[in-house]
């Protein structure tokens, strides 16, 4: 009697021991998602757009949207504009303007790029989008496929951004999770 409940305490112990080995080695949404989140943190996905800075002419009837662009990025405090010349054409309704455009310290997590006459800069961040589901397509136990929705979200320096024609707010985008025993699950690829 003492050594059948002595074996089938055994046998529960060695079927619970297998069991929990499983489970971490199976993904689900919480972990894919948490997976995903701290690749994203390390590697951001963004656009970026050019903006001219330095010296600039601003011709009062052509360049009237893109002064005022910069003249909303000087209110939120992104930029400064120090005109520097004011000319009026003789018998014209158009005058010429010289601004010296610089980014203030405030812009500077989202400079990329920067030169003497222009900067790269990042305007517009993907995030994971909590709300829709993640879909997985697991290939075997140890890998899997993983595809997210990834939200936009534009910082004020869009603003510069051409439109492209897009009608959603958000891209999907697909992952390579992978299981290893030391770390557990990683990110591989896109």
């Amino acid at each position: 009697m003492k050594n059948l409940n002595l074996l089938t305490l055994s046998a529960l112990f060695l079927l619970f021991i297998a069991g929990c080995k499983g489970a971490a080695e199976n993904l689900d949404e919480s972990t894919a998602a948490e997976v995903i989140e701290t690749y994203l943190k390390a590697n951001p996905l963004y656009e970026e757009v050019k903006m001219e800075v330095g010296e600039i002419r601003f011709k009062s009837k052509n360049d009237k949207l893109a002064l005022e662009k910069y003249k909303s990025l000087q209110e939120k405090g992104w930029l400064t504009l120090d005109l520097q010349d004011q000319k009026k054409k003789f018998l014209s309704k158009d005058s010429v303007f010289i601004y010296k455009i610089s980014l203030t310290d405030k812009s500077k997590p989202y400079i990329l790029k920067q030169n003497v006459s222009q900067a790269v800069l990042r305007a517009l961040d993907y995030v994971m989008d909590s709300e829709k589901p993640i879909t997985m397509i697991k290939g075997d136990s140890k890998v899997a496929r993983v595809t997210v929705s990834l939200k936009k979200e534009p910082n004020d320096f869009a603003i510069w951004l051409k439109d492209k024609g897009t009608a959603s707010n958000f891209i999907t985008k697909s992952y390579k999770l992978k299981y290893k025993k030391d770390t557990g699950w990683i990110l591989v690829g896109e």
